[in-house]
């Protein structure tokens, strides 16, 4: 490991002298720890120049982006960077624990029985101007989240609440939603239908509540910046230059604050290059880095020690069902399907290890009846034939009526390893099928932008689990998820759906996601790539970073500073 530099030039050796640590003014209370935070804020925010992966002065630590976070709304909030921000800036309900189990967030006690549930907020809960906050938050969210003016990608996850679905399709008003403030402090919801997993569904950032005053003050633009957005989390956001860095500072109004360790995460660099980012690491300007394969080698040269997670993340092909669209022909996606080899994919372009060749929407790790939804219910299996796959290719052109199919669009994000994927399977279609991919290769909140307005023929996206049952996942491409990009719709998928939804048996439950897979796999729906694993580098300094599967990841919240990593 480098040497890490402890000073920021020109920045952290003042702060260090001129600003009392948060230990030592623990006794004066609230008062100067907001005096020190807002010191904190500005000096960091201010500064321009360098960066050090650790400031034990400031007790901060500097991370990098991959992407810069397209929706900090989070009602409209669909992508992965945005919700490792909402992760560390806001609180639902329930919250995560560093184990990944389900704790007291805003609410300190609920009870859910079949088709109500009813949550006791903590009355310390305070949003980041210091006022409570209230159940009337979180009834004014759930709202906002339903209502068919606002078109969220989540809106289905309002479906579990009374009339939520009428109300998302504008067939009732949204004072309809089975949610109410029976005062400040006590929330009431009416099921829809009897939900076991509600407790995991609340701690979801589409719950996470909105107050309206501070809404309608932005004027439509909420979120768009630092100062459009309140925080209830254990951290704040007080410097957000777009496309170039972020200032996160604990929140000072947090009701647990005392457990918050770290003072500041430092957002120094938003890149989609791994090279940049491992350099940044090398250099010691960031505090942790995941690896491509080449990163990976150079790690294990300079004897850093890696660390594996997998992610929960299944990554696919979806293919454009719309009767306009090439990709509408069965045969032509059945053709598709019987050259494409994940194997091969896992094996020999990505070459990492923890990556497992796709073969199911359903991964691994979900659970069953009483083991994995796999080890009890198997998985599709999988077929390679060339010669098949060319008898398909003409029954394709015949049901098309054309000579030679028509080049096909391949959405993708403009990031290396996209571009290394999207090729390869470029050379597959072609050297296998003879078919043209053209690759449009997008910045990341393009590539959302285009594929909710379904303009692709194939888009290469991924998956990640909002809570740990399969539903999560089978629920993707019912026809009335937004998040079914393709607009793919089976009458018996969505009857199944249904089951999952309001079954409490669970062998049914399990039994209609067997079928749900099937049906993905016979109608080819998608072409399922990999279940991402990652390898990662650590700061040996930084400590209590938790990586998990449901939440936001990589997760800080618990994260602080060893003063002496030998």
């Amino acid at each position: 490991m480098p040497e890490v530099a402890t000073d920021e030039p020109g920045f952290a050796k003042s702060a260090g002298k001129q600003l009392l640590t948060f230990a030592a003014i623990a006794v004066l209370g609230l008062g100067a720890l907001m005096f020190v935070l807002d010191a904190l804020a500005s000096l960091v925010g201010s500064d321009s120049g360098s960066s050090s992966a650790i400031e034990p002065a400031l007790n901060m630590v500097t991370i990098a982006f991959e992407d810069e976070p397209p929706q900090l709304d989070s009602t409209q909030r669909a992508d992965q960077i945005s919700g490792r921000v909402l992760g560390h800036v806001m609180e639902g309900l329930l919250a995560y624990d560093e184990h990944s189990q389900l704790i007291p967030g805003v609410a300190e006690r609920w009870e859910i029985e079949a088709l109500n549930a009813t949550f006791w907020l903590r009355k310390d809960a305070r949003w980041s101007d210091g006022e409570p906050v209230t159940a009337h938050d979180f009834v004014f969210a759930w709202r906002k989240a339903a209502d068919p003016a606002e078109a969220s990608e989540y809106a289905f996850m309002m479906h579990y609440v009374k009339n939520g679905e009428a109300v998302s399709n504008g067939d009732m008003p949204l004072d309809a939603l089975g949610v109410q403030a029976l005062d400040d402090h006590t929330l009431k919801v009416e099921l829809a239908r009897p939900t076991a997993f509600f407790d995991k569904l609340v701690a979801f950032q589409t719950f996470y509540p909105i107050r309206e005053d501070f809404f309608r003050k932005t004027n439509g633009r909420y979120s768009a910046d630092a100062h459009e957005l309140l925080y209830n989390g254990r951290f704040r956001i007080t410097s957000w230059v777009h496309g170039a860095s972020m200032m996160m500072v604990k929140n000072e109004h947090y009701w647990n604050r005392d457990a918050v360790k770290l003072d500041a995460i430092k957002v120094g660099y938003i890149t989609q290059d791994t090279h940049a980012r491992f350099n940044f690491f090398k250099d010691g300007k960031i505090a942790y880095t995941g690896l491509g394969a080449e990163q990976l080698s150079s790690a294990m040269e300079n004897n850093f020690h890696i660390r594996r997670f997998q992610d929960g993340s299944l990554f696919y092909l979806e293919f454009n069902h719309q009767p306009h669209r090439v990709t509408r022909s069965w045969h032509l996606r059945r053709a598709m399907q019987l050259v494409t080899d994940s194997g091969e994919l896992v094996n020999r372009v990505i070459k990492l290890p923890g990556y497992l060749p796709g073969k199911s929407l359903f991964p691994v790790y979900l659970p069953g009846v009483n083991e994995p939804f796999r080890r009890e219910y198997g998985e599709p299996k999988q077929e390679l034939d060339r010669v098949r796959a060319l008898e398909h290719l003409e029954l394709a052109k015949k049901e098309l009526g054309v000579e030679e199919v028509p080049t096909i669009t391949m959405l993708i994000g403009d990031t290396p390893i996209s571009k290394t994927q999207a090729e390869y399977f470029q050379a597959v279609y072609k050297e296998t099928l003879g078919l043209d991919v053209k690759i449009d290769a997008q910045i990341f909140k393009q590539r959302l932008e285009k594929m909710t307005n379904k303009d692709f023929d194939i888009v290469m996206a991924g998956w990640g689990p909002d809570y740990n049952d399969p539903l999560t996942f089978g629920d993707l491409f019912a026809s009335w998820n937004r998040n079914n990009h393709g607009s793919w719709k089976n009458d018996e998928y969505d009857a199944l759906v249904d089951v999952a939804q309001n079954s409490m048996n669970q062998t049914e439950r399990m039994e209609a996601f067997a079928r749900m897979q099937q049906i993905l796999y016979d109608e080819v729906v998608l072409l399922p790539h990999y279940e991402r694993g990652q390898s990662y580098v650590t700061h040996p300094q930084l400590k209590g970073l938790v990586r998990r599967v449901v939440g936001a990841d990589p997760d800080l919240r618990y994260a602080w500073i060893e003063a002496d990593a030998s």
